[in-house]
């Protein structure tokens, strides 16, 4: 199993919500919006997990494109979070801006692999999740993890991408 180092995120003591995220580069807030008690000072959780998808479908997007020399000079992904109230099931739903003189099977090709991006991968399959209590606090702040499994899931689906054609 391949692991990345974890992200830490603390609770600041500031609002009802507020908590702070180590992860590579500097660290930032996550938390509610006003409305409901907290200070708005960063995304909300559900925010974060959007950004995350649409981040990781506008990197992957721009592998393929460097990889394949398509004259992409920008991508833009605009990600919405919903929940059906009677099956309780999430959906994120995608808008994607390919700035670039491309082909019309070039862009068929980009939006392709958007649907293959590593994190859209894990949310539509779901993945296990554990919860464990530890004695002892579980790091520092001023030590970032480093993800090491992103680039390579992506440079995976790039490759068996291409083997389709």
């Amino acid at each position: 199993m391949i692991d990345s180092k974890p992200v830490l995120i603390e609770t600041t003591g500031g609002g009802a919500y507020q908590v702070a995220i180590a992860a590579q580069g500097p660290t930032f807030f996550a938390d509610e919006p006003e409305s409901v008690g907290g200070l708005a000072t960063g995304p909300t959780p559900y925010e974060m997990l959007s950004g995350a998808l649409g981040a990781c479908t506008a990197m992957t997007m721009q592998m393929y494109a460097r990889r394949k020399g398509l004259p992409v000079s920008k991508i833009q992904i605009a990600v919405a979070h919903s929940r059906d109230p009677a099956s309780g099931r999430d959906r994120f739903d995608r808008q994607i801006y390919i700035e670039g003189p491309l082909e019309p099977d070039q862009t068929t090709r980009l939006m392709e692999i958007a649907e293959r991006c590593p994190v859209g991968k894990t949310l539509s399959g779901g993945a296990d999740l554990t919860s464990r209590r530890v004695d002892a606090p579980c790091g520092r702040a001023h030590e970032p993890p480093r993800d090491c499994m992103h680039e390579p899931a992506m440079l995976r689906t790039c490759e068996e991408f291409e083997a389709t054609g």
